[in-house]
């Protein structure tokens, strides 16, 4: 299972489907109607078609052990496995395996369908190994009917299902996807962030930092890629909890303003300005990146880290459009966003383009390949003077957010529900291969705003960012 491509985080591009597997899902459709007659199948039965089909879809270097609902257990072929996949009913797998798979197999985790002990990324990851075939499709098809619960109906809807209202990205509905993903509660975003509540990929210069010191050298990295200066303006958009607000004056003495859609994440954010005895220098609000022009005012520099993912590609050039006019010329931003692969995708729409993330994490977020940004950045007037993939390190972050997490469970359960608490603690673990693999990319692009001179204020060489 991987995590879709956040549709901050889109739905996976389509792609013709091949003929063959239509043709396969076609007689699969005949095959259904034809088990439907035959006699329910004995327990023994159960558990040997489950085993079949683990056989047909089960990569041969998976790390995980498989423990069916009658303590029947497949052994990883090398052992010991990482983590075992626990299926808690005869009718499991045919919950988890109905398309798009993405979400059968995320809504059937979130149901209690199966659990996973140990390693949670080793069985995340079961999607990229999968190997659909017509043949294997066939085969599949063939099975999972001896496996379908009896007047079974419709399983329950899930509550915690995303319900956004209005045009998509308008004002009011971006809001309401902000305030669903981020006011879930500050006490809970407590539990797994570091100690500034930095919610976007850390920094790994070495590799063995631990998560406060990666989300410092993380802030540090941008601030010296913006060349901040005392008595500069910084507008930091989608702000968070003020983590980098915060860094940035304490730092680099620059006055900030913080703008979030977020209301749990201002008051948290407010607090910790308070905190930190900084509020001559720094003012976070309540404010659509739209109005950041309201006032008039124009600013030095630009921050927006993990706030572009909910722009939407349609609102895009609008989203750098308001940034130009805000910066003032000679001004640099850093635009710090996931980006989707440029590649296509391996399986059909049909098959796995559920969107997942989409439906239960990010609503409306949507990722653009890096060549789509960097363009719309430059049709607004924007010279692209860096780019820099920081994907491995984002793999890192999510491991220690989902470490963080686990060993947290018992209190998020408290604070979220169990089903909640399931889609985080999937969500997080899904992404760590997803960036590992390179299905998912995160970039943080330095633009700048020309004087009238037609120059941008940068070095000749980055070597100041690293002495």
């Amino acid at each position: 299972m991987t995590a879709s491509p956040r549709s901050d985080q889109c739905p996976i591009p389509s792609r013709p489907t091949s003929p063959a597997l239509l043709v396969a899902a076609g007689i699969g459709a005949g095959l259904l109607v034809r088990n439907a007659t035959k006699p329910p199948p004995t327990p023994e039965q159960k558990r040997e078609t489950a085993l079949k089909i683990m056989e047909v879809m089960l990569p041969e270097k998976r790390a995980f052990d498989v423990r069916l609902w009658d303590g029947t257990v497949l052994s990883a072929p090398r052992q010991p496995a990482r983590a075992t996949l626990v299926l808690n009913s005869d009718y499991a797998l045919d919950r988890m395996l109905r398309f798009p798979l993405d979400i059968h197999m995320g809504e059937a985790y979130l149901r209690g369908d199966y659990d996973i002990e140990g390693d949670v990324g080793s069985v995340t990851s079961l999607g990229d190994d999968l190997e659909l075939t017509p043949t294997t499709l066939l085969r599949l098809l063939a099975l999972l009917p001896a496996l379908r619960r009896t007047r079974e109906g419709s399983p329950d809807p899930l509550a915690i299902t995303a319900k956004l209202e209005g045009p998509s990205h308008s004002r009011g509905r971006d809001q309401q996807a902000v305030q669903y993903h981020y006011d879930v509660s500050n006490d809970f975003y407590k539990l797994w962030l570091d100690r500034r509540m930095v919610y976007s990929c850390a920094y790994f210069p070495i590799g063995t930092e631990t998560l406060d010191e990666a989300q410092a050298a993380k802030l540090e990295h941008i601030c010296r890629k913006l060349r901040l200066k005392p008595g500069e303006r910084l507008l930091d958009i989608g702000c968070g909890w003020g983590g980098m607000a915060i860094y940035a004056a304490q730092h680099y003495g620059v006055r900030v303003l913080g703008v979030t859609l977020s209301e749990a994440q201002l008051r948290e954010g407010q607090a910790r300005v308070r905190a930190a005895g900084l509020d001559d220098l720094v003012k976070l609000e309540l404010r659509d990146y739209r109005d950041v022009l309201r006032d008039g005012e124009q600013f030095d520099k630009i921050s927006s880290i993990g706030m572009a993912e909910h722009v939407g590609s349609r609102n895009l050039p609008a989203y750098f459009a308001t940034a130009f006019a805000a910066l003032k010329p000679g001004g640099l931003m850093m635009n710090h966003a996931i980006a989707s692969p440029p590649s296509p995708p391996r399986l059909p729409q049909w098959v796995e383009g559920g969107n997942f993330a989409g439906k239960y994490v990010f609503p409306d977020g949507e990722l653009q390949p890096i060549y789509e940004t960097l363009q719309r950045a430059s049709e607004a007037g924007f010279e692209v003077r860096d780019v820099e993939n920081l994907r491995e390190h984002y793999a890192l972050t999510l491991r220690h957010w989902a470490d963080n997490l686990e060993a947290h469970g018992n209190e998020a359960r408290a604070a979220l529900g169990e089903q909640r608490f399931r889609l985080w603690r999937l969500y997080l673990n899904a992404c760590v291969p997803a960036f590992e693999r390179g299905n998912l990319l995160i970039f943080q692009s330095l633009l700048a705003r020309p004087d009238a001179d037609r120059r941008a204020h940068v070095p000749l060489s980055r070597a100041d960012l690293y002495t």
